[in-house]
């Protein structure tokens, strides 16, 4: 199967037991981090779910905004049985489809897949140029650990999973 066979829809709250079973064995390899489930259901309006021909929900991602012009693409995930038939590819395009509706024009990722975004147009962050001192300042004052991440906090150092930070301009 292809990911022609794939379909992508927003998430409803009956998605989020599955959400957290496609992050599980992620989360066990430390590639993604769980989160409780209230977590989930607050963040719900941001993720897009992918479904087989069947109805099967077989991956889920999150566009989670941080700025008026820079959103994080969050939570990409494939059931393991569906990696390597575009599951990804579809999410991550939809993800940027959303970026693009709502007016962001920077997408960011904490990722291991650096060969696989590439493929989508993203870059290594060299530096923390990807915002000016203004946002900066304005962006630290956020309680979100995916914001921390994105500036490089000493803060969350010891909860870095060793991901390589990436950007897309769209």
């Amino acid at each position: 199967m292809t990911s022609t066979a794939i379909t992508v829809r927003r998430a409803r709250t009956s998605d989020v037991h599955r959400i957290r079973s496609l992050v599980a064995p992620l989360a066990e390899e430390r590639i993604l981090v769980a989160k409780e489930a209230v977590a989930y259901y607050e963040g719900l309006q941001e993720f897009r779910i992918a479904e087989a021909p069947d109805g099967e929900v077989v991956g889920c991602g999150a566009l989670h905004v941080m700025w008026e012009d820079l959103a994080e693409v969050r939570t990409l995930a494939a059931d393991h049985r569906w990696r390597g038939r575009g599951v990804g590819h579809v999410l991550l395009d939809s993800l940027l489809a959303d970026a693009v509706e709502i007016g962001v024009e920077r997408v960011f990722c904490l990722t291991f897949e650096v060969d696989f975004f590439r493929r989508h147009g993203f870059e290594v962050m060299a530096n923390q140029s990807a915002v000016d001192p203004e946002v900066y300042s304005e962006l630290l004052r956020s309680h979100d650990e995916g914001v921390a991440e994105f500036l490089d906090l000493a803060r969350v150092k010891p909860n870095t999973l060793g991901n390589t930070r990436m950007i897309r301009t769209l």
